[in-house]
C-alpha cells in the first residue's frame, strides 16, 4: 500500500488535472500509486541528452546523480538523490515537487516527461 502522503499527493495532483483540464497530472497521479518497484529511475545525464536549456522536466520517480548537467532545468520529481539535486543546482536548475511543478505549470503545456 501506498504511503499516506503518496496517496494526499496523487489526491492533490488529479484534483489539478481535473481543475486546469491538464491530464498530465492525472498521468503522474497514477503512476505515484504504483509500487515503487514499477516506478522510473533517471540519471542525471539521461536528463542532460534528453533537454536544452530552460526545459521543465517531470519524472515519474527517482533522479539519480550518475553523470552530469550543463544547461539549466527544472526538475521535478518523485524523489530526487542528494547528488542529482546538486548537480542540477550546479548548473544554475531548479529541483521542485511533482505538486510544485503542477502548481507552476497549471495546464502542464510545456512539461516534457521522462522516465
Amino acid at each position: 500500500m501506498a504511503a499516506q502522503h503518496t496517496v494526499e499527493m496523487a489526491r492533490r495532483l488529479k484534483r489539478a488535472s481535473a481543475g486546469n483540464g491538464a491530464p498530465i497530472w492525472a498521468r503522474m497521479a497514477e503512476m505515484a500509486l504504483k509500487p515503487s518497484s514499477a516506478r522510473r529511475t533517471v540519471n542525471v545525464n539521461r536528463i542532460a541528452r534528453l533537454t536544452k536549456a530552460s526545459d521543465v522536466v517531470a519524472v515519474p520517480g527517482k533522479v539519480l546523480g550518475t553523470g552530469g548537467i550543463g544547461h539549466a532545468v527544472t526538475l521535478g520529481a518523485f524523489s530526487v538523490s542528494r547528488a542529482a539535486a546538486a548537480k542540477v543546482r550546479g548548473a544554475g536548475g531548479s529541483v521542485v515537487t511533482i505538486e510544485r511543478l503542477a502548481e507552476m505549470h497549471p495546464a502542464g503545456t510545456g512539461v516534457r516527461v521522462l522516465g
